[in-house]
């Protein structure tokens, strides 16, 4: 694996590796936040709108956008770890009969951003190891 890291950063250049992992972030990021707040929006009833189930899914979230927009390589890696506890709830989700296709997609996006985080936590301080030494 890390061959193949290696050489990935040879062929397309550590710049170029970092950008397109923080474009991955971000929207991948953005989406999971969004279904987050749809989710928060659909488990409230019929009475007086309630704030925890809205705070409770997306407060983890909401917690990393400093780092995100900081651009912090070890915040990045804190928020992949945070997006498996996403990960195994969209999977808990999906073995509900009538929400399979919500927690499929719950799923697939808290593991989309826990790739992006971790390849740009890697391109990033690999990037800014590169800059220190020039």
């Amino acid at each position: 694996m890390r061959q193949w890291l290696e050489r990935l950063e040879q062929q397309h250049g550590i710049d170029q590796l970092t950008s397109r992992s923080r474009r991955w972030v971000l929207v991948s990021f953005s989406l999971l936040l969004l279904m987050m707040l749809f989710r928060g929006f659909m488990v409230q009833g019929d009475d007086a709108f309630n704030w925890r189930p809205m705070i409770a899914f997306v407060l983890p979230l909401v917690l990393f956008l400093p780092s995100i927009i900081a651009q912090r390589p070890r915040g990045h890696a804190w928020l992949a770890f945070v997006s498996l506890l996403y990960f195994s709830q969209g999977v808990m989700v999906a073995t509900l009969p009538t929400q399979t296709l919500r927690g499929v997609a719950e799923a697939t996006l808290s593991l989309a951003l826990f790739v992006g985080c971790m390849a740009y936590a890697r391109f990033r301080s690999r990037q800014v190891r590169a800059q220190g030494k020039s």
